[in-house]
């Protein structure tokens, strides 16, 4: 019997230990091992995308949150771009032309560090999305990482 895994949540904080062990889950997301995007069996699960939601945040950047790894069809994205255009979160997008994972996720997440440290954006550390697609499925050949950042609303 092949069984498909919802979600995978993990308390966790910034420190390089950790970001280590993140690598290593995101790893085994994606060869298969944690059936997230594939069955026990090894069957792809077509028509969906894993992102990470980050949420109850202790306290900023250098305090613990939860780290949920999940799949989601394209109407989550839809939900999501709508919500930006609303201003309910900030989009941020880095690309890059080799298809390293972790430095296009880390690029994007230095915009936002910088954006946060320069007063351009106000965080509130509620719940902020990640999404990172590989070059083969981009229309522009390059590796993406959106980030959906949560953000007082600006009047």
């Amino acid at each position: 019997m092949a069984y498909k895994l919802d979600s995978v949540s993990l308390r966790m904080n910034n420190s390089e230990e950790e970001m280590n062990k993140l690598a290593q889950l995101w790893t085994d997301v994606q060869t298969g091992k944690l059936p997230l995007m594939f069955d026990s069996d090894g069957k792809f699960a077509e028509g969906l995308s894993p992102i990470s939601i980050y949420s109850n945040y202790e306290d900023d950047i250098n305090g613990a949150y939860d780290l949920t790894i999940m799949t989601v069809g394209p109407e989550f994205f839809q939900m999501l771009e709508q919500e930006a255009a609303k201003g309910v979160f900030k989009k941020y997008d880095a690309a890059s032309d080799s298809d390293d994972f972790t430095a296009c996720a880390t690029d994007a997440w230095q915009q936002v560090w910088n954006d946060q440290q320069n007063g351009t954006i106000q965080r509130l550390f509620a719940e902020d999305i990640e999404s990172t697609v590989p070059a083969a499925y981009t229309k522009d050949g390059k590796t993406h990482c959106y980030l959906y950042i949560s953000v007082e609303e600006q009047g």
